[in-house]
């Protein structure tokens, strides 16, 4: 037990790596599902479309609505951007660089999916097989326009008695991978110079701006932990010192079975000190209250 609280608290005090680490297994587990997946196309006008579309862009929603909800700092910004003003005002600065980070790491899982399945081409074929001109291909000449949508339907489907062969399906397939692995490198390449970009640019802006951010956003999660292990102590402490009270009125019953009870002057200086003179549930809500709608200026003078 000793060894999983060290643990949570390692991930607690490090959410930041924490995070870049999830990220990282998400994107991973992106590769892995596309490669486990068993790809088949309906191989149907207007159906195959939807398909391919809908495992080239479904996916990457779910794996950034999953990123978001495993990054403690998503619910930690929309804390600070919707709580009242109170006695400390907000910095939009820090709110801004809180959900570019939140937005950067969400999208990595996202983007690796879509530029794997763009090199791999199966997405694109199976979408936009019934797009391509029939112009543009022997083969499908002499055939009335819904035979040929038919026929380009099929292009995605190699198990095809009649289109296995057929080298207009191998030329249609091989064009559009061409398309769609030209734009997974275009994508990924793009990437790639953004992130040089804004690796080699940012000492050219105010250094001292974003250090601020970054410093005031590491202060709201870690303020919110202690927070939150603060209220878990007094808690503790308000539930040991009420069932301290129930049971003095039991005192000479609990004598008669021999049991012993601690007298007020027993008890811990850290509960008196803590509690503060804390004594019922009307009070606690008070003080969190308080704490929601004015939160103390950031001045310990």
């Amino acid at each position: 037990m000793d060894r999983f609280r060290m643990i949570l608290q390692y991930f607690q005090s490090n959410s930041e790596s924490v995070m870049n680490g999830i990220c990282g297994l998400l994107a991973l587990a992106s590769v892995k599902m596309y490669t486990c997946f068993d790809f088949s196309c309906p191989c149907l006008p207007w159906y195959n479309m939807a398909y391919g579309l809908g495992i080239m862009f479904i996916p990457p929603i779910a794996l950034f609505l999953c990123s978001l909800i495993l990054n403690r700092q998503s619910l930690v910004m929309l804390e600070e951007w919707r709580r009242p003003l109170g006695h400390r005002k907000k910095d939009l600065a820090v709110i801004r660089y809180m959900c570019s980070s939140i937005i950067q790491r969400a999208m990595v899982a996202p983007v690796v999916w879509i530029v794997v399945t763009l090199l791999d081409g199966k997405c694109l074929i199976c979408a936009f097989s019934c797009s391509v001109d029939p112009e543009k291909f022997v083969g499908f000449a002499n055939v009335s326009p819904v035979q040929v949508q038919q026929l380009l339907a099929k292009v995605p489907c190699k198990d095809d008695e009649f289109m296995r062969n057929n080298t207009s399906r191998k030329a249609v397939s091989r064009y559009l991978r061409c398309w769609s692995q030209a734009l997974g490198w275009s994508i990924l390449l793009i990437l790639i110079v953004v992130a040089f970009l804004a690796r080699w640019l940012r000492p050219c802006f105010n250094q001292a701006t974003l250090l601020q951010a970054r410093h005031w956003s590491n202060y709201i999660d870690i303020e919110q932990k202690i927070f939150e292990e603060t209220c878990c102590e007094h808690s503790r402490l308000f539930a040991h010192k009420c069932i301290l009270h129930f049971f003095e009125s039991m005192r000479q019953e609990i004598k008669q079975h021999s049991f012993s009870l601690p007298g007020h002057g027993e008890e811990a200086e850290g509960e008196e000190d803590l509690l503060q003179g804390i004594t019922d549930q009307e009070q606690v809500n008070k003080l969190l209250k308080i704490w929601y709608y004015e939160k103390p200026p950031l001045d310990v003078s």
